[in-house]
């Protein structure tokens, strides 16, 4: 197996301190790349440095140590790093998706590190497939999928949102609330209905069942018990509820776009509610939220669907709609 050094030439990265520098627009100047795990490593964009150039893009940075330790991105732009950041600059033409499959092999051996074990004298020797044993999956990877995917579904401009003139409306008259069922490990079958449980993540999908689907596609679900306590789901797709879940049924026709607007302003009542004061059915149907309201006094719909129709990413909305049939 070869090692990450004879692929890549390992150096020490600039090395500078963020607050040194002075800050420029996201997207603009240069990027700066610390030991961060999200957004690609990159915690801010600078201003250039003068004396310093930027690495070029299509390198790989690797954290060296920290929480994020070998934590590994391709830069695309040009770029600065912090400190314990290394360049991993190919020493042989890699295509994006095989520099992004090393990025991920090299993150793989992440459990080997610790605050107390750091990256920087062994990186290089970590062993690496060689390239002509690269799976096949890499080549064929669509980098592209996602372009466009944070675009509006709206081209209009974004309205203003003023909690100041929302109503109170309690969930019982918005909705028609039932309570999930109980279904035991013994007797859960891989299947292809989804399973929603009270996770605060996945947009609570545990799995996927044999069972048949008991809820209908274009509800919300919410979490009355658990971690995920009042976390709230849009789910776009017939699905079995467990126990733990609260499903709710709109009284009025709601669009994607509006259940999850009413999606995120359920999920602002977590603060309320515990192990020890759990959501149950009948304080769920009791509860109030506050929404936009039209003159007459009712939810006003409309405003939310505008709205969330206007955020970046909502045009995904409509792919998700034409997947599912809706």
């Amino acid at each position: 197996m070869p090692k990450v050094s004879d692929l890549f030439d390992v150096q020490y990265g600039h090395s500078l301190e963020l607050n040194r520098l002075k800050r420029a627009n996201r997207g603009e100047g240069v990027a700066f790349v610390s030991r961060q795990m999200g957004d690609n490593g990159i915690s801010a964009w600078v201003e250039h440095v003068s004396g310093v150039d930027p690495a070029p893009p299509g390198e790989l940075t690797c954290a060296l140590g920290g929480n994020g330790v070998l934590t590994t991105h391709l830069q695309e732009q040009p770029y600065y790093t912090a400190f314990h950041v290394a360049r991993l600059i190919p020493l042989v033409s890699l295509t994006k998706t095989q520099l992004i499959y090393y990025a991920l092999c090299i993150k793989a051996n992440r459990y080997r590190y610790s605050y107390g074990r750091q990256a920087n004298r062994s990186l290089k020797e970590l062993e690496v497939p060689p390239i002509n044993a690269i799976p096949p999956y890499v080549a064929s990877t669509d980098l592209d999928q996602f372009t466009g995917r944070d675009a509006p579904l709206s081209d209009d401009p974004l309205p203003r949102l003023d909690t100041t003139s929302w109503r109170p409306f309690t969930l019982g008259k918005l909705f028609s609330i039932k309570k999930g069922k109980r279904l035991t490990k013994a007797n859960i079958k891989p299947g292809h209905t989804p399973f929603i449980s009270a996770l605060d993540s996945n947009n609570g999908l545990r799995q996927r069942i044999a069972e048949k689907p008991r809820h209908p596609a274009g509800v919300i679900t919410v979490n009355y018990n658990g971690n995920g306590v009042a976390e709230s789901f849009f789910q776009p797709e017939p699905f079995w509820a467990s126990d733990d879940v609260n499903v709710l049924y709109p009284r009025a026709n709601m669009s994607d776009a509006m259940s999850l607007f009413v999606c995120a302003v359920i999920r602002f009542e977590k603060y309320r509610f515990s192990y020890g004061r759990k959501w149950n059915l009948s304080r769920m149907r009791q509860s109030v939220i506050s929404l936009p309201a039209s003159a007459a006094g009712e939810p006003d719909w409309d405003f939310m669907g505008t709205y969330m129709s206007c955020l970046p990413f909502s045009s995904t909305l409509r792919n998700a709609a034409n997947q599912f049939g809706r």
